[in-house]
């Protein structure tokens, strides 16, 4: 899929060297239709170089960054040497996920490029890229479709789309809780305490509370994302201490680093 417009400066885009001559090489911008820049030779690398082609060549994938678009012109300025290797790997990793979500909406709007146009026009209007849409709607569901702009009927089948092919990330993390109860019945009340840990509202949370050693215990969460997983972790761990509390017992959480 290739976006309408122009690349923004300080964006980081995906391109394709075409042209390599003594003053700099001018490349494709495969993300953005019918677009070209160029890479200054001061731009290619860090230093003096000597021979242009022992950095850029025809038909190379690079990633560069926009230095300065002017349509007027339509001239865009880009930086190879701006880029970092960490940078290259997680814009190449991105854009080839966006190849992959644009094929399976390719397919299932086969022989509809109008309507599916008009589809990936929202998804793309609403999140960074197409893949980021797709699995915001593996892990969220249909409303977050049909809040980018998508009519129900679209909505349902991205979403079956999502569902089939994406593969939902998670993030794992783990924290404990000292419990301690001096009640005749404190083994009780402790395990009173931990089944209040172990439940939560949100359908993509897994909580599991395990024993360590007295006093403590492990709380481990899995969850789509990390803001979600600590949340979810500290709610888990207050629950059992506020029950503990109430019993005259004590308790503390401890983050596992």
């Amino acid at each position: 899929m290739q976006r309408e417009g122009w690349p923004e400066p300080g964006e980081l885009v995906v391109c394709t060297v075409d042209q390599v001559v003594d003053f700099g090489a001018f490349v494709i911008l495969d993300e953005y239709a019918n677009k070209r820049g160029l890479i200054h030779i001061s731009e290619v690398a860090s230093g003096w170089i000597k021979y242009i082609r022992d950095h850029v060549r025809e038909g190379q994938k690079i990633v560069c960054k926009v230095l300065n678009v002017d349509p007027s012109r339509h001239h865009i300025d880009l930086s190879l040497k701006d880029v970092n290797e960490h940078q290259r790997r997680d814009k190449i990793q991105a854009w080839k996920a966006d190849q992959k979500a644009w094929k399976w909406l390719e397919m299932a709007y086969e022989g509809d490029q109008e309507h599916l146009a008009e589809v990936t026009g929202y998804l793309v209007k609403g999140y960074e890229s197409l893949y980021v849409a797709l699995e915001d709607a593996a892990v969220r569901g249909v409303e977050t479709l049909t809040e980018a702009g998508l009519s129900p009927e679209d909505a349902e089948k991205v979403l079956a789309i999502s569902q089939e092919n994406v593969k939902i990330p998670y993030v794992e993390i783990s924290g404990y809780v000292d419990l301690t109860s001096p009640a005749p019945d404190g083994v009780e009340q402790i395990r009173k305490a931990l089944k209040k840990a172990a439940k939560t509202k949100e359908e993509d949370v897994t909580l599991d509370v395990r024993y360590v050693g007295a006093p403590r215990y492990r709380i481990h969460v899995t969850a789509p994302d990390y803001k979600l997983a600590e949340a979810e972790l500290r709610k888990a761990a207050q629950a059992a201490i506020k029950f503990i509390e109430k019993q005259g017992g004590e308790g503390a959480f401890h983050r596992q680093a």
